[in-house]
């Protein structure tokens, strides 16, 4: 096949495409500048899509005897991924800019423009492991659980699968560094990027706040309405937050308070103790099949809600756009605006992903 393989910079990315160039297949390597003003140097683990990045794509590329382009994604990136980010918190919901990024830019903008150039596939480095079964793409976890990715791919479509290549799902992470030493790759120890990419300082609330201003409101106590002090605005804060509150007096039982709920439009953010975070229902609606079929009548699943943790059995309904799963145990930490996806367990193949969609609302 004629395959366009991603390659950030990193050592993932580097691996999958020499791993498609081994396949025997056509390899033209790829490297998508995201950001209008791409900073020169990473800071270890911290930024992505650095001109260092493209530069350790390069040379990988080079390594591998494979032509290597620089497509610039940034004008849509921008749109795409960091205003829905920006809008998202100021609305009170908690996205993950990851998956919004795989779902409309990796596999919906870049999949695109590789179709229109005549490629079959696009290969990425993430660790998901990808078949075809009677014809429709069965998505899975990885071999390496720490690593799997499964979580932040779950919003892509049979379609969008069905063109994609997935090379280090069967593979430990060890073993990808081992191989990238061996094949004399640059990036063999580069640190993996963690964080918001573009926050690379890692200040989520500064950088809001730069987009978004202040919009003052109060800190609530949820039992009682007692107003507990003032902040500047929802978006500073995440349902399950227990740090940098802003509230003097200590809860009148000496333990920690956490963020429970927050109203964007009064401006009130509810918090109080950890008992209130427990939550055992969740309504999730913009439902995506990955393999084309939606759940049918009450389901036994395991359900996911952040891309590491936030694990638990369930039982899950829908209408094929709308979810609504009744957890077996309760989950902490749920908020509005976060991906919630299915799994169907199996030891042998790696967890199935059955779906995934919004979450709108718990209880």
């Amino acid at each position: 096949m004629r395959v366009l393989a991603a390659m950030s910079g990193g050592v993932d990315s580097a691996v999958a495409a020499a791993r498609a160039v081994d396949a025997g297949h056509d390899v033209v390597g790829v490297h998508l500048a995201l950001s209008a003003k791409p900073g020169t140097l990473r800071t270890g683990s911290r930024g992505c899509c650095t001109v260092e990045d493209s530069h350790d794509a390069r040379r990988a590329a080079d390594i591998m005897g494979i032509p290597f382009y620089i497509w610039d994604f940034a004008e849509r990136f921008t749109e795409e991924v960091v205003e829905t980010f920006v809008g998202e918190y100021a609305a009170g919901r908690t996205p993950n800019p990851c998956v919004t990024c795989n779902e409309k830019i990796k596999f919906e903008a870049l999949l695109e423009k590789a179709m229109a150039l005549g490629f079959d596939a696009v290969a990425t480095g993430h660790y998901a492991r990808l078949a075809v079964v009677d014809g429709e793409p069965q998505l899975r976890r990885s071999a390496d659980e720490g690593k799997d990715q499964s979580y932040v791919l779950a919003s892509l479509t049979p379609e969008q699968l069905s063109h994609a290549m997935f090379p280090l799902g069967n593979s430990w992470k060890s073993e990808v560094r081992a191989e990238a030493e061996q094949r004399g790759l640059s990036v063999a120890n580069k640190p993996d990027s963690h964080d918001i990419c573009f926050i690379p300082d890692g200040d989520t609330q500064k950088f809001l706040e730069n987009r978004l201003g202040q919009r003052p409101g109060e800190l609530v106590d949820a039992d009682t309405g007692a107003v507990l002090g003032q902040h500047t605005g929802v978006h500073g804060f995440t349902v399950g937050q227990r740090k940098g509150l802003g509230i003097e007096a200590p809860a009148s039982d000496g333990r920690p308070r956490y963020v429970l709920s927050l109203e964007p439009v009064s401006g009130t953010v509810k918090v109080g103790s950890s008992t209130g975070l427990g939550i055992d229902v969740i309504e999730a609606d913009r439902a995506i099949w990955p393999s084309g079929q939606a759940i049918d009548g009450p389901t036994e699943c395991v359900v996911q809600v952040r891309a590491h943790g936030g694990i638990a059995e369930a039982i899950a309904e829908s209408d094929r756009e709308r979810v609504s799963i009744r957890l077996r145990e309760p989950l902490r930490g749920v908020a509005p605006g976060q991906v919630v996806v299915l799994y169907r367990p199996d030891d042998q193949l790696g967890d199935l992903v059955l779906g995934s969609a919004k979450i709108s609302s718990t209880r």
